[in-house]
């Protein structure tokens, strides 16, 4: 049984940071393909980063809106994919899940149970 756990969410004021986390376990191979999406009330889930490992390289992709404010990584090792979140603004207030797939996340893909993050202006 494969699980996602994420942990890291809460809330914090405009300008603030966070850094959330999200570990893989039960699974008996490594996921290439993790990411963060995040729902706000009332819209469509959408993605905000990704990183897929390519041998020695990742290779990450950031929606427009995060771009040079969010940053994506990961430890292979121990299964696990990070997002630092520094100057959030109150339209980053949504709840954010965690995903990873084998290879891709445009395929099926293992979602966590989401947390909180509630920006404040």
């Amino acid at each position: 049984q494969v699980q996602l756990v994420e942990s890291g969410g809460g809330l914090v004021q405009a300008g603030g940071s966070l850094r959330l986390s999200c570990a893989a376990s039960g699974s008996i191979f490594s996921f290439n393909a993790m990411g963060w999406y995040r729902q706000a009330p009332g819209k469509q889930r959408e993605m905000v980063a990704s990183i897929q490992s390519g041998g020695s390289a990742n290779y990450v992709y950031y929606a427009d809106f995060v771009k040079g404010r969010f940053t994506i990584s990961r430890d292979n090792a121990k299964n696990t994919v990070y997002l630092q979140m520094n100057s959030l603004k109150p339209e980053d207030t949504a709840v954010y899940f965690c995903a990873a797939a084998k290879w891709s996340l445009a395929e099926y893909k293992h979602w966590g149970q989401g947390t909180q993050v509630t920006v404040s202006s």
